[in-house]
């Protein structure tokens, strides 16, 4: 029997709780991967408490991971026993639907998310299809990178998706998990960037990843200040906004993207986008071949995210320090 020991829940909000699983046989197309870090990303969180209403249960959370190859399946390609690599918010797509073929398996219908019916990383252990494991670049900081696989992925892909030029003003809202990785990336990428907040706290720190302006994301005069002075803002809150302030921001053919979980529809008044030839739109993760990209990237420019580490075994202390919004600014989980 192949084992995986790894931190479960059997119920929407219940703690964790070490569990032995047996793994079964390894997919001719999957690789077998010992976990050495593991992010811990709100959207755990959300799905330990079932706040999507999309959970599985028992659960096995855990999507930011990074370790070694321990494992290959018959038909896996292009890793090798002891390599470095990371696996993200997705473990496997079909491989052969037009979206696959076309370089967009994250958006193929039958993409397994790691977390979703399927075995996370907060475990000794964890497995995903060879395309999805992803190999770690030369010069990358093992010990935090485990965040850029969902968290970085995730405000990286508008930069990629949009081309976006070095010399666009991006303007990133909300300064936490997802915000200060989105303000490090767009300022290594030669970006503009003005960071709004809403907590006067993280103003200086917002300074520090980079940022060339602060705005308060709460005053309406500072937001006005600002009116058309962006060509891309990159939305990370999960929290409802003045969004009718924030589009007036963009200048003309300007893009609100929004990556952040908002809970409550967006209103987006029509005359906003219309006069000014604006754009709203929303992206998950990456592919495969986005990932590497934006691994690469991050090695380039030394891009880390701000962590915290916890023993894996402390991972209900972990994400009850998350749900309690002291995180700064990421958790990784040490195996």
């Amino acid at each position: 029997m192949s084992e995986i020991h790894g931190w479960m829940t059997s119920a929407a909000g219940a703690p964790l709780k070490l569990t032995t699983l047996d793994a079964g046989p390894l997919a001719a197309d999957d690789v077998e991967v010992a976990v050495t870090y593991c992010g811990v990303c709100h959207s755990d969180l959300s799905m330990v408490r079932n706040e999507w209403h999309n959970a599985r249960y028992p659960l096995l959370p855990g999507h930011e991971v990074i370790g070694t190859v321990s494992a290959l399946g018959a038909n896996a390609k292009g890793l090798r026993i002891g390599q470095a690599v990371g696996i993200g918010w997705t473990a496997e797509s079909c491989m052969h639907c037009q979206r696959c073929l076309s370089g967009n398996q994250v958006l193929c219908d039958q993409a397994v998310p790691t977390i979703v019916g399927h075995h996370g990383g907060f475990a000794d252990k964890v497995r995903a299809h060879w395309a999805w494991t992803i190999p770690l670049p030369e010069g990358i900081d093992q010990a935090s990178a485990g965040p850029l696989l969902c968290g970085g992925m995730t405000v990286f892909k508008p930069l990629l998706e949009y081309r976006v030029l070095p010399t666009a003003r991006v303007g990133v809202v909300g300064i936490g998990g997802l915000g200060h990785l989105a303000v490090k990336f767009a300022a290594a990428w030669g970006c503009e960037v003005t960071a709004f907040t809403s907590n006067p706290g993280k103003v200086d720190e917002a300074w520090g990843f980079g940022a060339h302006h602060v705005v308060a994301s709460g005053d309406a005069k500072a937001l006005h200040a600002v009116a058309g002075s962006l060509d891309l803002l990159i939305v990370t809150v999960n929290a409802a906004m003045d969004w009718n302030a924030l589009l007036q921001t963009l200048d003309k053919r300007g893009r609100m993207h929004v990556v952040g979980v908002v809970p409550e529809p967006i209103p987006v008044p029509a005359f906003a986008l219309i006069g000014g030839q604006r754009d709203v739109s929303g992206s998950p993760t990456g592919s495969p071949v986005d990932l590497a990209q934006m691994l690469a990237f991050a090695a380039r420019h030394d891009v880390r995210p701000q962590v915290e580490h916890f023993p894996m075994a402390e991972v209900n202390a972990a994400l009850a320090h998350l749900q309690a919004g002291k995180a700064r600014y990421r958790i990784v989980l040490d195996a």
